[in-house]
């Protein structure tokens, strides 16, 4: 028989924020339940237009660049988290989930003690006042997939309520972008963690099966430029 004890417990997803100087986590986000489906796109940086420069093609991009890189791809992330504080009756939640809420919305809210610091230095005559930083944030998914990043969309969808009013289930959109070297400044933090991430893709690349050109129908030794299709009459 088997005991509930031997069964794995799955793996969370969730979201790390961390003190860019010290490296060490100030706040642990954990969602309750890991999404069923996750939406990436990635958008290659090319370093030429698109198109051709000339040769009767309607482009307007440099022929010469047009397999060159400026820098990592740009990824987005979107997916749909549930929080349903009946699933915890275990736990107390006088607030119901008010406090889940609040921690996410914070991701993208600066604090009321910065807002006075700017405040103060506005009053002072200070000429230019840099933008609020917020901390560093790390999105999870298991241990293959750790990426710095912003969040770019945050949408919520409350279901239910308690007598008091409040929210004990809700559904959110959540929107991210994975911060690349281009993205950030060089010796910072997250700069080497999404270095660390692109070598993980590199070494999980290593590991695909590799093809061969019969398999797509391809034969000749010189794919640019005597291979043919099979079969052909």
């Amino acid at each position: 028989m088997t005991r509930y004890a031997d069964i794995p417990k799955p793996i969370r997803s969730g979201i790390v924020v961390v003190d860019p100087d010290r490296g060490t986590p100030q706040r642990i986000i954990v969602l309750q339940f890991n999404p069923d489906t996750l939406e990436r796109s990635l958008s290659p940086q090319s370093a030429g237009g698109s198109g051709d420069s000339g040769g009767g093609g309607s482009g307007t991009g440099d022929r010469n660049e047009a397999l060159r890189l400026k820098g990592p791809a740009q990824e987005t992330w979107k997916f749909t988290a549930e929080i349903d504080a009946t699933d915890q009756f275990e736990v107390a939640a006088p607030d119901g989930i008010h406090p889940q809420l609040a921690t996410l919305e914070m991701l993208v809210q600066p604090t009321t003690q910065q807002i006075r610091d700017a405040s103060r230095l506005s009053q002072k005559g200070t000429i230019e006042i840099s933008p609020i930083e917020m901390p560093l944030t790390l999105f999870t998914w298991g241990s293959k997939r750790v990426m710095p990043v912003r969040l770019t969309e945050l949408s919520i969808n409350e279901s239910a309520f308690d007598v008091n009013l409040n929210p004990i289930r809700a559904s959110l959109g959540i929107g991210l972008k994975v911060l690349t070297v281009s993205d950030l400044p060089a010796g910072h933090r997250g700069a080497d963690l999404y270095m660390a991430h692109l070598a993980q893709k590199e070494r999980l690349a290593t590991a695909a099966r590799r093809g061969s050109l019969g398999s797509l129908g391809l034969t000749g030794g010189d794919i640019g430029g005597t291979a043919t299709l099979s079969g052909r009459g």
